[in-house]
């Protein structure tokens, strides 16, 4: 069972937004289903809910119960206070502005959910697993958790043309800009996207977690089928081995074109693409056909190399 709650708030009284409910539901859009239109999260939208009381009972509900994934999504206004952080929802007032997260860090690490996933847009969401009462040093963040926030504790999360700067790169990563070779989209993945894409001067995502494994959050279709994949150790039948060229491999070559070769130096043109092969001594795989070259794999592609060899892919 996967399950995810979406939340997004635009409604504060005095303190308006305009895009996380959009946000919300744009990403509740994305993840119901992968990339090939399967089943994906059993997916509860909820948007400007206006109680203290009724937000704090839908994240009880999401973890309460066993399952494989629990995903929980806010889009709103966070608060920063001596004792901590918060969610706010509308109903706020000074000293009780909403869910404190480490109420929610709470039920997350108490659930018996595998894995709990929590991704906080909202100021000062950094705060999350990190309470003041350990002064902020301590993560304390059980087995199977998962947290990716938008900012750290002391910066405020942006907003641009009515969208979160931070959802909005969610929203690309997790629509294939994430993606594995494998299609995969994992929290990890996520976060690396992010964090390349917002600069040094930027709001800076925070991301804490305690899992011996990443689930996938999502599927696409991978760059490379996985039967194409898997000839790499054919054709490379040791990681330190080159695979030798020929202009017989270049389908413009009509006199000396060899179907058998054409079809071959096409996969390493697809390994190429997506950095598991590099061509030995000219800069295109085209030219290393053509000059009778070679081709070799990468870092990468031993790592993938390996994991064909161990059965893995």
């Amino acid at each position: 069972m996967r399950k995810a709650l979406l939340i997004g708030i635009d409604d504060y009284p005095n303190l308006p937004l305009t895009g996380c409910v959009n946000d919300a539901s744009i990403l509740s859009g994305v993840i119901e289903k992968n990339g090939d239109g399967s089943p994906n999260f059993s997916v509860r939208l909820r948007t400007n809910i206006p109680k203290k009381s009724e937000l704090k009972g839908e994240i009880v509900e999401l973890f309460d119960g066993k399952g494989d994934v629990a995903l929980l999504y806010f889009s709103g206004h966070g608060y920063l206070d001596i004792t901590g952080g918060y969610i706010v929802t509308p109903d706020y007032e000074k000293h009780d502005e909403g869910v404190s997260m480490e109420e929610i860090l709470t039920l997350a690490n108490k659930s018996e959910i595998k894995n709990k996933i929590i991704i906080l847009d909202c100021c000062h969401s950094g705060a999350f697993g990190s309470p003041e009462v350990s002064g902020g040093h301590v993560a304390q963040i059980n087995e199977g958790v998962v947290v990716l926030t938008a900012s750290r504790s002391t910066e405020t999360a942006a907003e641009i043309d009515g969208h979160g700067v931070f959802t909005g790169l969610l929203l690309d990563a997790i629509q294939g800009g994430a993606a594995d070779l494998m299609g995969r989209i994992t929290p990890g993945g996520i976060y690396a996207y992010i964090d390349q894409a917002l600069g040094p001067w930027d709001q800076r995502p925070v991301f804490k977690t305690n899992v011996t494994n990443f689930t996938s959050l999502r599927t696409v279709t991978p760059p490379v089928s996985p039967d194409i994949l898997r000839k790499i150790v054919e054709y490379f039948p040791a990681p330190e081995a080159e695979y030798p060229l020929n202009p017989s491999f270049e389908y413009t070559n009509v006199d000396v074109a060899k179907p058998e070769n054409v079809a071959i130096f096409k996969h390493l043109q697809k390994f190429q693409g997506v950095n598991l092969v590099r061509p030995v001594g000219e800069e295109y795989m085209y030219f290393a056909a053509q000059n009778s070259k070679s081709c070799k794999l990468t870092a990468l592609g031993y790592h993938y190399w390996r994991l064909v060899t161990e059965g893995r892919i």
